[in-house]
């Protein structure tokens, strides 16, 4: 192959590339001479791990204000009543179900919330 070749190789795989990227979205901006460039947007950020635990710090809590301003017994009842209803009753009653670790800051956290 020639040295021609091989650049115009290299050039329309850079195109496709660009193609394929811009294709999930691009933006356009205007440079100082005045052309108008579009370019591909990112992806989206991937979730970080302390974002879930943030999510799971914030579930929790949720589960112990609860248990703490229903009372075990209460808190139980509800969710086996979740228990008996659809798929999404029966998940819900899944992730809402009450762990040690809830039962031990509700116990803690109650006087407070009463």
């Amino acid at each position: 192959m020639t040295v021609q070749q091989v650049e115009f190789a290299n050039r329309l795989s850079r195109l496709i590339r660009k193609h394929q990227a811009m294709t999930r979205g691009y933006t356009t901006s205007m440079r100082p001479d005045g052309l108008i460039v579009a370019k591909p947007r990112r992806a989206p950020a991937p979730i970080s791990g302390r974002s879930v635990l943030i999510f799971l710090a914030a579930f929790l809590m949720f589960k112990v204000v609860l248990m703490a301003s229903l009372g075990s017994e209460a808190y139980d009842t509800r969710v086996a009543r979740l228990h008996q209803g659809n798929l999404v009753e029966k998940a819900g009653a899944f992730a809402m179900q009450g762990d040690p670790l809830t039962r031990l800051v509700a116990e803690t956290v109650a006087p407070v919330l009463r």
